[in-house]
């Protein structure tokens, strides 16, 4: 029997239709920012609750441009969690910001809401929640901690678009969202990501951060009823996003709640096969959240009971043909944050249990039952069952 093809942790999935808005795109001639960016970021804004939207290179531009504008003065700390990608932590630091982690909630993987006011001081400016593989966080009581002491709240939507808390969509309330369309996202434009916000002051700056701190975009200079003379008014940088990334965006959203249905019924389905293993935790959903994006299923394996570490697992299931993702080794371990910041493995227990064990089987929206049913044979052979 011949060895079966390799399947990813994730695919994005494109359509016919998206591919030509690409093709027509290049040979428009229009490749950078222009019609198709405003396009997109009007659907983008209709689509949660008519707030404004600004889009970018990235989430981690987006990340960076909005804690640059806070201004941070040396020492003003901003609170997160641990179980994020390293962006989160990055671009805090890159701000000027020093960080400030709040260990998470081990039932939902998100930070402790809880734990928060214990670690705000006289020098925090933000909160960063995370909504950890699509599930919210409680932002109720972060909300209401952010308004007793005066804080801005910057939700990290990477994982999120598509969920809702409480009846809300995310993004559609609040402070300030930043979303991300990278590949492996629940909609993507290649690479981007966008802000949101309704804050007409933050969003000034944020336009002109965008771009080289020019006032105003290349589209409004090189068309036929612009100017092609324009003023700097602050030092920028170059975080646009192009044309031809937001040609795959706006077809790309109208399919995203087909998406988040599909993923939905793969989770549910892992959720049900594999409820009663004793190797592992699987992921919950508290009912505050209402829907869940489900941009991850991830899985804490007991490694007692398993018999092999995570590493072994991810190894073993390599070997199958089955790729699995590593979402998220606990931040403060690695060796940059835990130098500078004095952190010890110890010092976030629930994150770092979580780093040790946890692991993403494939999930994404074409994916078939009988590759779910490979994922699932794959497991029961790496532990024996």
């Amino acid at each position: 029997m011949s060895e079966q093809q390799f399947l990813p942790f994730v695919k994005p999935t494109i359509s016919e239709e998206a591919i030509a808005e690409v093709v027509d795109t290049i040979r428009s001639g229009w490749l950078t920012t222009g019609p198709k960016v405003n396009k997109f970021e009007e659907m983008l804004s209709k689509y949660h609750g008519d707030r404004r939207v600004l889009c970018v290179s990235s989430a981690t531009a987006g990340l960076h441009l909005v804690l640059l504008s806070l201004g941070f003065k040396e020492g003003d700390e901003v609170i997160t969690t641990p179980m994020t990608f390293v962006a989160t932590l990055n671009t805090i630091i890159q701000a000027g910001g020093k960080p400030v982690l709040v260990d998470i909630a081990p039932n939902t993987l998100n930070i402790n809401p809880d734990a928060i006011e214990a670690a705000i001081t006289s020098r925090t400016r933000a909160i960063i929640p995370v909504h950890f593989a699509g599930l919210p966080c409680d932002m109720d009581v972060i909300y209401d901690l952010a308004k007793k002491h005066n804080l801005r709240v910057i939700e990290d939507c990477a994982h999120s678009i598509g969920a809702t808390y409480k009846d809300k969509r995310l993004g559609s309330f609040g402070d300030i969202q930043v979303i991300s369309f990278h590949p492996n996202k629940n909609i993507t434009t290649g690479e981007g990501g966008a802000i949101i916000t309704n804050d007409s002051a933050l969003l000034y700056t944020l336009e002109r951060l965008r771009f080289h701190g020019i006032d105003r975009n290349a589209f409004n200079r090189f068309s036929k009823a612009g100017s092609p003379q324009y003023d700097v008014v602050m030092p920028g940088f170059k975080y646009n996003m192009m044309d031809i990334q937001a040609a795959l965006g706006i077809h790309q959203l109208p399919e995203l709640a087909n998406f988040i249905e599909k993923r939905t019924s793969l989770a549910n389905r892992y959720l049900e096969v594999l409820g009663d293993w004793e190797e592992f935790t699987l992921p919950q959903a508290p009912q505050y959240a209402h829907s869940h994006a489900w941009h991850l299923f991830t899985v804490q394996l007991k490694q007692n009971a398993a018999g092999l570490d995570r590493d072994g697992l991810i190894n073993a299931m390599k070997a199958e043909n089955i790729g699995v993702g590593l979402h998220y080794q606990s931040i403060h371990t690695f060796t940059y944050y835990s130098r500078e910041y004095g952190w010890k493995p110890d010092d976030f227990p629930n994150s770092l249990a979580a780093g040790d064990s946890i692991f993403s089987l494939p999930l994404f929206p074409t994916m078939t039952i009988d590759e779910q049913d490979r994922v699932i044979k794959s497991l029961e052979k790496v532990l024996k069952k």
